[in-house]
């Protein structure tokens, strides 16, 4: 399946989207039985998410004018740690309207490492 265009905020809306980990870098802590809730309303985006390594998380942000979000998100893991960080992200939508998310993030404690993940909606 080719990629396709970089969607635009105006063209798509978050709310009651439901997306999984497709790919992550060892140093993350989502899977693929990591769920993601998002909601959005106007530019403002948050989502709650877990399975996996998560017990309980969340993320806020927002949504730009030409489709990219920008977020913070905090989770507590199954050793109890507090996990905080930020993430910049790309959605792509295919043809048959499915959308993959393109992360780019970073941790904010613990070793402050960087790593990339693909989320795709179920």
């Amino acid at each position: 399946m080719e990629m396709g265009k970089l969607v635009r905020a105006t063209e798509m809306n978050y709310e009651g989207k439901i997306f999984i980990p497709k790919v992550s870098s060892v140093n993350g802590e989502v899977d693929n039985h990591t769920i993601f809730h998002y909601h959005q309303n106007g530019c403002v985006l948050w989502a709650d998410y877990m399975g996996g390594q998560i017990i309980k998380g969340h993320l806020i942000g927002t949504v730009s004018d030409v489709g990219i979000l920008d977020f913070h998100y905090h989770h507590i893991n199954i050793n109890n740690q507090v996990r905080i960080g930020k993430c910049h992200s790309i959605p792509y939508i295919f043809d048959d309207g499915n959308i993959e998310i393109h992360e780019e993030w970073q941790w904010l404690n613990g070793d402050e490492s960087k790593g990339v993940s693909i989320i795709s909606e179920l």
